[in-house]
This record gives C-alpha cells, structure tokens and sequence, in this order.
C-alpha cells in the first residue's frame, strides 16, 4: 500500500481505483434499467471511422487511431476500462522495476507520455477480442452495415432523439449482436420494445418502428 500511494504512483493507482469505481456505478445502474455505456456513447461524437481515408489534418488522424482501436464495434465503456487497466498497471510494473534498481520511484510527469502509448495497444488487443467473440468470424467479413433492416429489442435504457439506448438482435449464424440505437424522429422506443435498423450513423444506428408483423417474427420464435 506504501508503495502504491507514492507521490510517483498516485496517477497509475487513480486510473485503477477509477476503473473500479466505473465498475461498480455500472453495475447500479444496469440494475435501474440505465448503463454508463449508453451515456458515454451518447457523449461521444457520431464518428464515421474510414482507415482508408488519407491523414489530411488532425481530424483524420484521430479517426483513424478510434478505428485502430476498434471504436464503434466494442462498446466505449469497455474500451476505456481497458485503458485504464492497461495505464495503470503498466505505470505501476514500471515504477515497481525502477524501484528494484535504483531504490526510488520515477516522477510521474515523466512516465505518463510513454506509459499512455503503451497502453494504446493493450486497448486494441482487448478490442480485437472481444470484436471477434462478439461479431464472431462468420459474420466479421460482412460488418456493421449488414446490420440495416435487422429487428432488435431496446435492452438496456430508453431510446429517444438524441439519446441512445442498448438493442439487441441475433444473425443468420447464431451470433447475438449489441448496438446503440436512437429513432429516426422523435419518437420514444422503452425497454422491450423493437426496432428496425434503418441506417447506421457512427457509433449508433437510427431506427424506426416494425410496420411489417412478419419482420418480428424471428424474434418471438
């Protein structure tokens, strides 16, 4: 404990004890019906992640380092507990290492910079599984805009203009899928009701109400 309280440690322990308090809030709030995911998607910009789009400016750089790290197709939450895991951990292996060999431990200013680079590529590894446990391989090739016309149920929070909430639908192959969904108008969609995914808008894909009875038809199976 002496050691993770240190002057030098303080910005690696926070980032854990900050996972941990995300974690637990998550977990209150999936029991209310609300999930931290859906708002911090909603916080998000709606991002359109092309890799194959030129770095022309800054804009286009970030796009690109959001896509390598799989922004989009693994929920944001996720993402960012992994970053926090990986930052605060590889800060605190480090400084453990430093701490062995020269009897002190590194300014944490100085260790911050390299740190968060090398967390990046744990965030991706992290986004890569769980892009293929939940995509699965069958369908990865086809990707999100395979999505449109599919039927899904709001899961999780209530989808309004604006405000996203979580869907839920199952592919050709078995595969069960998770989106953020939001109306395509001001119409308000509650928990348990379905939608039918009409476009994909950056991380979210607009929705409208089933008008065909035979469109719900594999979900009440």
């Amino acid at each position: 404990m002496t050691f993770l309280l240190q002057d030098g440690n303080l910005l690696f322990t926070g980032a854990l004890v900050l996972m941990l308090m995300i974690a637990v809030l998550e977990g209150v709030m999936t029991l209310i019906g609300v999930g931290i995911s859906d708002l911090l998607d909603n916080l998000l910009p709606d991002t359109d992640i092309d890799l194959d789009a030129p770095d022309t400016e800054a804009g286009g750089v970030l796009t690109k380092l959001l896509g390598w790290l799989r922004f989009g197709e693994v929920p944001a939450l996720i993402l960012l507990v992994a970053f926090l895991v990986g930052f605060g951990i590889t800060g605190l292996v480090i400084q453990l290492f430093v701490d062995a060999l020269l009897g002190f431990v590194l300014p944490a200013w100085l260790l911050a910079v390299p740190v968060f680079l090398l967390a990046l590529p744990q965030v991706r590894f992290v986004g890569n599984l769980l892009r293929r446990f939940a995509v699965g391989d069958e369908t990865e090739a086809v990707g999100r805009k395979s999505f449109i016309g599919r039927v899904a149920v709001i899961t999780i929070g209530e989808a309004a203009a604006g405000s996203p909430a979580e869907a839920r639908f199952s592919d050709e192959f078995g595969t069960t899928h998770y989106v953020m969904v939001e109306p395509d108008g001001d119409e308000t969609f509650k928990q348990g009701e379905k939608v039918l995914l009409v476009e994909e808008s950056g991380a979210n894909f607009r929705v409208i109400r089933p008008t065909n009875k035979h469109l719900t038809e594999p979900l009440t199976r």
